[in-house]
């Protein structure tokens, strides 16, 4: 466990996996992830990294330390968003926030429906977890590293134009206004969407 004392974008980065934190097979969704936000961000950022089973107390317990503890700024989940019994991931998530974040979930499903019909029946969502000097916003991802990144970065065509907009595009703006750092991507892989009145020169994070 580490403090976070000073400005540096803090990403926490959750893989929630019976198997994978089993040793059965190597895991894919911390690695698809730590490679999607290297190649979107051109803001310096560390990660905290946390390869765990599919049971609710161990997933709340790791998103209570990362935010509260590590202080990450962004967390993002990957895997057991689904209906199965053992997907506990959406309710660990709802219970150690202060308050959810619904739009994300949405956008998330719309995504995937692009691909299959059974995106319906996912249950991704995000919240905010807040306390007396520190939050951090909190989004259940998929599980496959195909479909981690078109939910983040969104779909495109051949020539490069946005079909669907992928929900990364919003999260830099959201970390401004729960107080964390100014966070800049690459907009070839993900551009973030601010007001005019939020952007800022560049370099002048």
């Amino acid at each position: 466990m580490t403090s976070n004392t000073d400005d540096t974008l803090v990403i926490g980065l959750v893989s929630v996996s019976d198997r994978a934190s089993g040793g059965v097979y190597a895991d894919q969704g911390i690695p698809a992830l730590q490679d999607w936000l290297t190649r979107a961000l051109t803001t310096p950022f560390r990660v905290e990294t946390r390869l765990i089973a599919d049971e609710r107390p161990h997933i709340e317990a790791t998103l209570t330390e990362l935010a509260d503890t590590a202080r990450c700024h962004l967390i993002l989940t990957t895997g057991g968003t689904g209906p199965a019994r053992r997907d506990v991931t959406p309710e660990a998530t709802l219970s150690v926030g202060t308050r959810e974040m619904p739009g994300f979930g949405e956008q998330m499903r719309q995504i995937s429906l692009h691909f299959v019909p059974t995106a319906i029946l996912s249950r991704q969502t995000a919240v905010i977890r807040e306390s007396a000097d520190h939050a951090a916003l909190i989004l259940n991802l998929p599980g496959q590293p195909k479909a981690i990144a078109e939910t983040l970065g969104g779909l495109k065509d051949a020539d490069g134009n946005t079909l669907v907009g992928g929900i990364f595009a919003a999260i830099p703006y959201c970390i401004d206004l729960i107080g964390g750092p100014y966070m800049e991507t690459d907009p070839a892989v993900s551009k973030a969407f601010r007001p005019k009145s939020a952007i800022r020169p560049q370099g002048k994070a």
